[in-house]
């Protein structure tokens, strides 16, 4: 299929959800066979850095394995680019002791400090060299998104006030890219930083390529992009093919398909040279478990989304939004691929569209939830009756999506009414067998969701998955039951 761009590829998240790695070699052949020949990853801490061994996970790849995998992308057509976070959403560095010094606030891990520059570029340099060893690409994705802590410690709050926000990020970043330009690579960034305090932005060097991801808002959402495109730097785009507010019970469906007509298209009257569609499998915002203060135990990731095994449909419409001589109809696509991938008719295919596009909204605190809930329920009607007869595990992943999404909200109401005047003490046994039968329902659910996803996701990260869907249910379920256990 024809496309006008040089690279298009996926980003792959690895914060969580680290993938075996058959399961990641089986995603990279599935990407190169839709005809993308760039995957972005952001591998933090499933990477086996070597000369910071404090860094790499439970869940980190050998040596072998890395090489293994970037030599079978190579051999596909795939250029892999690595992911280095330098600046902010470095928790997983910074909740080390050896690495505290580094942080830009005691109490919130997310960011270090851009004015300890002379102590942070060492490590990240260390990190960068291990990186572009491995990896042929001429590319460094350097990272800087979402810095939101810029000015917080009283150094840096001091030279912000004299020289301006831009001044303080500019020259702490310019130094980390300049770093990677002198191992002879090219630097990537996202834009969205210096869209905001774009002052200082023509001092970064122009080997910088600015990454504007854009989810489906306004162009300017972040600043003024044509302002800083007029400079003369190189831009890439990034829709969003998992991204907030998704979690494991909802999936903004039309938000991600609309995303995909109408960014594509602004991309390619911008003369944007690539296009890479984003996959966050959390938030990149942590809780912390501390055992006292500067002391961490863990980090709690903020949300967490169904597994990219889930969303083969997106990456499909990816691939066809690419092309540059259709324009994208989010439905009609989805009823052609209702019939080629799921052998589905015309009228299963409008209704297949009618249950991925039902109402996305969150319940919100004093809302009333039932329109929402009646929505999950008839889009999880919908499913049950549409009977595929090719692609079937594919399908049984959608199904699965839609079946959270109304176990969710039917638990939402239920903590909605939990938490108004109608809940006395009197009607404490009813809620509570209402959410011990959640419960037991969750059972099942769990059970399909292991069985779709156990080659996807390491044992380990698939009980953490689990957990986290029904954490707060079994919460509450043990407090009105006054007990240390749950039903489970």
């Amino acid at each position: 299929m024809p496309n006008d761009f040089q690279r298009t590829g996926l980003h792959l998240d690895l914060r969580v959800q680290v993938m075996p790695v058959n399961a990641l070699r089986a995603l990279a052949t599935r990407v190169a066979g839709l005809g993308l020949n760039t995957l972005l990853i952001e591998w933090e801490a499933s990477y086996p850095f070597e000369r910071h061994p404090l860094i790499p996970s439970t869940y980190a790849y050998t040596p072998a394995e890395i090489s293994g995998f970037i030599a079978h992308c190579t051999r596909l057509g795939l250029e892999v680019i690595p992911l280095q976070q330098c600046f902010g959403h470095v928790e997983y560095i910074l909740r080390h002791e050896r690495y505290a010094a580094l942080r830009e606030s005691r109490s919130d891990l997310c960011q270090l400090c851009p004015c300890k520059a002379d102590d942070a570029l060492p490590l990240f340099t260390d990190l960068f060299t291990e990186l572009a060893a491995t990896h042929p690409s001429k590319h460094l994705h350097i990272g800087g998104d979402e810095t939101y802590l810029l000015g917080l410690c009283p150094a840096c709050r001091a030279k912000a006030e004299k020289e301006g926000k831009s001044r303080l990020y500019v020259d702490y970043f310019k130094r980390a890219a300049e770093a990677v330009v002198k191992l002879g690579k090219r630097p990537l960034l996202w834009a969205d930083m210096l869209l905001k305090y774009p002052a200082a932005a023509a001092e970064m060097p122009r080997e910088c390529i600015f990454v504007d991801w854009n989810y489906g808002w306004p162009a300017n959402h972040f600043g003024d992009l044509e302002k800083l495109r007029a400079s003369g730097v190189e831009f890439w785009g990034a829709p969003g093919l998992r991204s907030s507010p998704d979690n494991h019970s909802l999936t903004c469906w039309e938000t991600h398909f609309n995303n995909l007509g109408d960014f594509i298209p602004f991309a390619r009257r911008s003369d944007y040279k690539a296009v890479i569609i984003t996959s966050w499998s959390t938030s990149g915002i942590y809780g912390h478990h501390w055992d006292q203060p500067g002391e961490i135990l863990d980090l709690l990731p903020m949300r967490r989304v169904y597994p990219i095994s889930g969303f083969n449909i997106l990456l499909q419409a990816f691939r066809e939004a690419l092309n540059p001589g259709r324009v994208f109809d989010p439905k009609a696509f989805v009823v052609a691929y209702a019939r080629d991938h799921f052998g589905l008719d015309a009228r299963a295919g409008a209704t297949l569209w009618r249950a991925l596009v039902a109402d996305a909204s969150l319940i919100q605190p004093g809302a009333n939830p039932a329109p929402v809930v009646a929505a999950a329920g008839r889009a999880r009607q919908a499913f049950a009756k549409l009977r595929p007869t090719r692609n079937r595990d594919e399908f049984a992943h959608l199904r699965l999506m839609a079946d959270l999404r109304e176990f969710h909200v039917r638990f939402k109401a239920i903590e909605s009414r939990l938490n108004s005047p109608w809940f006395t003490p009197a009607r404490q046994p009813q809620v509570r067998k209402a959410l011990a039968a959640l419960l037991r329902e969750s059972i099942s659910l769990d059970r399909r969701f292991a069985k779709l996803n156990q080659d996807v996701l390491h044992p380990g990260e698939l009980r953490e998955e689990l957990d986290y869907r029904t954490k707060k249910l079994r919460v509450l379920h043990d407090r009105l039951a006054r007990r240390g256990r749950s039903v489970r």
